[in-house]
Protein backbone atom coordinates (compact mmCIF):
# COMPACT_ATOMS: atom_id res chain seq x y z
CA UNK A 1 0.00 0.00 0.00
CA UNK A 2 1.13 3.12 -1.05
CA UNK A 3 0.47 6.08 1.20
CA UNK A 4 -0.09 9.51 -0.33
CA UNK A 5 -1.35 13.00 0.44
CA UNK A 6 -2.26 15.68 -1.74
CA UNK A 7 -2.05 19.47 -1.52
CA UNK A 8 -3.20 22.23 -3.32
CA UNK A 9 -5.01 25.35 -2.91
CA UNK A 10 -8.09 24.43 -5.72
CA UNK A 11 -10.82 22.04 -3.85
CA UNK A 12 -11.41 20.75 -7.25
CA UNK A 13 -8.03 20.06 -8.30
CA UNK A 14 -8.20 17.38 -5.13
CA UNK A 15 -11.44 16.17 -5.90
CA UNK A 16 -9.62 15.07 -8.93
CA UNK A 17 -6.85 13.34 -7.49
CA UNK A 18 -8.40 12.04 -4.93
CA UNK A 19 -11.00 10.76 -7.47
CA UNK A 20 -8.07 9.26 -9.46
CA UNK A 21 -6.42 7.99 -6.39
CA UNK A 22 -9.86 5.75 -5.30
CA UNK A 23 -9.34 3.81 -8.60
CA UNK A 24 -6.19 2.73 -8.06
CA UNK A 25 -6.30 0.16 -4.88
CA UNK A 26 -2.46 -0.07 -3.76
CA UNK A 27 -2.72 4.27 -3.28
CA UNK A 28 -4.31 5.35 0.26
CA UNK A 29 -5.64 8.61 0.55
CA UNK A 30 -3.77 9.77 4.02
CA UNK A 31 -5.03 13.37 3.82
CA UNK A 32 -5.77 16.33 1.45
CA UNK A 33 -4.73 19.77 2.17
CA UNK A 34 -5.77 23.42 0.77
CA UNK A 35 -3.39 25.24 2.94
CA UNK A 36 0.40 24.40 1.94
CA UNK A 37 1.29 25.20 5.76
CA UNK A 38 -0.86 23.28 7.45
CA UNK A 39 0.22 19.91 5.24
CA UNK A 40 3.74 21.14 6.00
CA UNK A 41 2.94 20.23 9.65
CA UNK A 42 1.54 17.27 9.09
CA UNK A 43 4.51 16.12 6.76
CA UNK A 44 7.13 17.09 9.75
CA UNK A 45 5.38 14.56 11.94
CA UNK A 46 4.03 11.98 9.67
CA UNK A 47 5.62 9.92 7.02
CA UNK A 48 4.03 9.09 3.76
CA UNK A 49 5.38 7.54 0.57
CA UNK A 50 3.92 9.53 -1.87
CA UNK A 51 3.24 13.21 -2.10
CA UNK A 52 0.92 14.79 -4.55
CA UNK A 53 2.16 18.62 -4.54
CA UNK A 54 0.76 21.49 -6.25
CA UNK A 55 3.34 24.26 -7.22
CA UNK A 56 1.72 27.36 -7.43
CA UNK A 57 -0.44 28.12 -4.20
CA UNK A 58 -0.89 31.48 -1.84
CA UNK A 59 1.07 30.83 1.13
CA UNK A 60 3.64 28.96 0.31
CA UNK A 61 4.49 27.39 -3.42
CA UNK A 62 5.41 23.78 -4.08
CA UNK A 63 8.68 24.19 -4.80
CA UNK A 64 9.41 26.08 -0.90
CA UNK A 65 7.46 23.26 0.87
CA UNK A 66 9.71 20.77 -0.77
CA UNK A 67 12.96 22.61 0.32
CA UNK A 68 11.57 22.69 3.50
CA UNK A 69 11.06 18.66 3.99
CA UNK A 70 14.28 17.82 5.32
CA UNK A 71 13.82 14.06 3.89
CA UNK A 72 10.87 14.34 1.77
CA UNK A 73 8.95 11.61 0.10
CA UNK A 74 8.86 10.68 -3.31
CA UNK A 75 6.87 13.84 -5.12
CA UNK A 76 4.71 13.70 -8.04
CA UNK A 77 4.09 17.84 -9.09
CA UNK A 78 0.82 18.77 -10.22
CA UNK A 79 0.24 22.36 -12.04
CA UNK A 80 -1.29 24.44 -14.30
CA UNK A 81 2.30 25.73 -15.80
CA UNK A 82 5.07 23.99 -18.02
CA UNK A 83 7.43 26.74 -16.72
CA UNK A 84 7.67 24.63 -13.80
CA UNK A 85 9.05 21.81 -15.61
CA UNK A 86 12.67 22.48 -15.13
CA UNK A 87 12.87 23.16 -11.50
CA UNK A 88 10.77 19.97 -10.77
CA UNK A 89 13.37 18.00 -12.56
CA UNK A 90 16.65 19.90 -10.76
CA UNK A 91 14.29 19.17 -7.15
CA UNK A 92 14.76 15.37 -8.45
CA UNK A 93 10.62 14.97 -8.18
CA UNK A 94 9.48 11.78 -9.31
CA UNK A 95 7.29 13.20 -12.20
CA UNK A 96 5.88 16.17 -13.40
CA UNK A 97 1.81 16.67 -14.44
CA UNK A 98 -0.25 19.06 -16.21
CA UNK A 99 -3.16 20.27 -15.46
CA UNK A 100 -5.73 19.13 -16.45
CA UNK A 101 -4.37 16.09 -15.62
CA UNK A 102 -5.66 12.50 -18.09
CA UNK A 103 -6.29 9.94 -15.80
CA UNK A 104 -3.81 7.70 -17.95
CA UNK A 105 -0.94 9.78 -17.60
CA UNK A 106 -1.73 9.64 -13.93
CA UNK A 107 -1.13 6.12 -13.72
CA UNK A 108 1.75 6.49 -15.53
CA UNK A 109 3.54 8.84 -13.05
CA UNK A 110 1.94 6.32 -10.48
CA UNK A 111 3.30 3.21 -12.15
CA UNK A 112 7.07 4.96 -12.41
CA UNK A 113 6.50 5.60 -8.18
CA UNK A 114 5.66 2.13 -7.03
CA UNK A 115 8.84 1.04 -9.17
CA UNK A 116 10.78 3.59 -7.29
CA UNK A 117 9.46 2.68 -4.14
CA UNK A 118 9.90 -1.09 -4.90
CA UNK A 119 13.79 -0.66 -5.65
CA UNK A 120 14.13 1.49 -2.68
CA UNK A 121 12.24 -0.85 -0.12
CA UNK A 122 14.30 -3.97 -1.61
CA UNK A 123 17.60 -1.86 -0.96
CA UNK A 124 16.59 -1.10 2.53
CA UNK A 125 15.86 -4.33 3.60
CA UNK A 126 19.31 -5.67 2.78
CA UNK A 127 22.10 -7.35 4.49
CA UNK A 128 23.63 -4.73 6.41
CA UNK A 129 27.14 -5.98 5.10
CA UNK A 130 25.73 -4.42 1.97
CA UNK A 131 28.91 -2.89 -0.73
CA UNK A 132 26.39 -0.58 -2.49
CA UNK A 133 23.40 1.87 -2.06
CA UNK A 134 20.96 2.79 -4.13
CA UNK A 135 20.71 7.17 -4.57
CA UNK A 136 17.82 9.04 -6.27
CA UNK A 137 19.24 10.84 -9.20
CA UNK A 138 17.78 12.78 -12.36
CA UNK A 139 14.40 10.53 -11.77
CA UNK A 140 16.11 7.40 -11.19
CA UNK A 141 17.78 5.13 -8.50
CA UNK A 142 21.37 5.31 -9.30
CA UNK A 143 23.48 2.14 -8.24
CA UNK A 144 26.55 3.41 -5.68
CA UNK A 145 29.57 0.67 -4.94
CA UNK A 146 30.62 1.92 -1.55
CA UNK A 147 34.20 1.26 -2.57
CA UNK A 148 34.27 3.95 -5.48
CA UNK A 149 33.17 6.44 -2.89
CA UNK A 150 36.20 8.78 -1.91
CA UNK A 151 33.77 11.67 0.12
CA UNK A 152 30.45 13.49 0.24
CA UNK A 153 29.86 16.39 0.29
CA UNK A 154 26.62 18.30 1.58
CA UNK A 155 24.44 21.27 -0.46
CA UNK A 156 21.65 22.06 1.61
CA UNK A 157 18.92 20.60 -0.59
CA UNK A 158 21.91 17.79 -1.72
CA UNK A 159 24.40 15.80 -1.19
CA UNK A 160 27.51 15.32 -3.68
CA UNK A 161 28.45 11.92 -3.74
CA UNK A 162 32.72 11.88 -5.54
CA UNK A 163 32.71 8.16 -6.48
CA UNK A 164 34.48 7.39 -10.28
CA UNK A 165 35.54 10.17 -12.57
CA UNK A 166 31.85 12.14 -12.19
CA UNK A 167 30.56 13.30 -9.06
CA UNK A 168 26.44 12.15 -8.45
CA UNK A 169 24.05 14.71 -7.01
CA UNK A 170 21.32 12.82 -4.84
CA UNK A 171 18.04 15.06 -3.49
CA UNK A 172 18.77 13.92 0.30
CA UNK A 173 20.47 14.85 3.44
CA UNK A 174 23.37 14.12 5.16
CA UNK A 175 21.95 12.42 7.92
CA UNK A 176 20.13 10.45 5.37
CA UNK A 177 22.76 9.24 3.23
CA UNK A 178 24.69 8.52 6.25
CA UNK A 179 22.56 6.07 7.82
CA UNK A 180 22.52 3.88 4.37
CA UNK A 181 26.47 3.74 4.89
CA UNK A 182 28.86 1.21 6.58
CA UNK A 183 31.78 1.87 9.05
CA UNK A 184 34.52 2.39 6.51
CA UNK A 185 32.71 5.82 6.45
CA UNK A 186 33.18 8.65 9.06
CA UNK A 187 31.45 12.27 9.37
CA UNK A 188 34.08 14.76 9.48
CA UNK A 189 32.57 18.08 9.50
CA UNK A 190 28.86 18.87 9.40
CA UNK A 191 29.50 19.37 5.50
CA UNK A 192 31.67 16.10 4.97
CA UNK A 193 31.66 12.19 4.93
CA UNK A 194 34.44 10.64 4.09
CA UNK A 195 36.04 7.28 3.15
CA UNK A 196 38.39 5.73 5.79
CA UNK A 197 39.92 3.46 3.22
CA UNK A 198 40.87 6.52 1.16
CA UNK A 199 42.82 8.80 3.83
CA UNK A 200 45.72 10.08 2.55
CA UNK A 201 46.89 12.06 5.35
CA UNK A 202 45.96 13.61 8.62
CA UNK A 203 46.19 16.92 10.44
CA UNK A 204 44.54 18.41 13.31
CA UNK A 205 41.93 20.29 11.59
CA UNK A 206 42.75 18.23 8.05
CA UNK A 207 42.01 15.13 5.92
CA UNK A 208 44.11 15.41 2.93
CA UNK A 209 41.92 12.59 0.51
CA UNK A 210 42.14 12.23 -2.84
CA UNK A 211 44.14 15.49 -3.09
CA UNK A 212 42.09 17.55 -1.39
CA UNK A 213 42.22 19.05 2.17
CA UNK A 214 39.04 18.94 4.06
CA UNK A 215 38.16 20.54 7.45
CA UNK A 216 37.72 18.72 10.61
CA UNK A 217 35.01 19.81 12.76
CA UNK A 218 35.45 20.38 16.38
CA UNK A 219 32.72 18.03 17.18
CA UNK A 220 33.89 15.34 15.18
CA UNK A 221 38.05 15.52 15.82
CA UNK A 222 37.85 12.92 18.81
CA UNK A 223 35.53 10.04 16.87
CA UNK A 224 38.25 10.86 14.08
CA UNK A 225 41.47 10.17 16.03
CA UNK A 226 40.48 7.78 18.15
CA UNK A 227 39.86 5.02 14.78
CA UNK A 228 43.40 7.02 13.54
CA UNK A 229 45.14 6.21 16.72
CA UNK A 230 43.48 2.63 16.72
CA UNK A 231 45.12 1.85 13.45
CA UNK A 232 47.98 3.49 14.09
Amino acid sequence: MIRCIAIDDEPLALDIIENYISKLPELKLEGRYTNPLEALDVLNKNTVDLLFLDIQMSELSGIQLLKALPNPPVVIFTTAYQKYALEGYELDVADYLLKPIPFERFLKAVNKVKDLLSLQRNTTDQNPLKDYIFVKSDYQLVKINLDDIIYIEGLKDYVKIFAGTKPIFAHQNMKSIESKLTNDFLRIHKSYIISLKKIEAVQKNMVRIAGLELPVGEMYKEQLFKIINENS
